[in-house]
């Protein structure tokens, strides 16, 4: 079993990551506090990816939200998946290559 650090951790230390490179970052929705998924929007490219744990069992960044589904705003996903799972933790990013910032955070095992 891979211990893992706390969801608020690593979205404290992302956060962070973001707003000393002169990014802003926010946290939109906040779940559980310890083992809660955690979506990021990332505000620039007006896309969503979220933290799964890969087939290796280790952390990784994969695309979220409906592809092609053009009705559907990022907005409108991580609203609808939030009132199914409550334990999610929704951090909106606009800083310029937010996924590498988001991957070296949080792919951290």
């Amino acid at each position: 079993m891979v211990a893992r650090l706390p969801t608020h951790l690593l979205v404290s230390a992302l956060l962070r990551r973001i707003n000393d490179a002169g990014g802003f970052a926010v946290v939109r929705a906040r779940g559980d506090a310890d083992s809660g998924g955690i979506l990021i929007l990332l505000e620039r490219e007006d896309r969503l990816i979220e933290r799964m744990i890969g087939m290796d069992g280790r952390d990784a960044l994969t695309p979220a939200g409906l592809a092609g589904a053009a009705a559907e705003t990022p907005d409108d996903y991580w609203q609808r998946r939030r009132a199914r799972d409550p334990d999610l933790w929704v951090v909106a990013l606009d800083v310029a290559d937010g996924e590498r910032f988001a991957a070296e955070t949080i792919c951290i095992n």
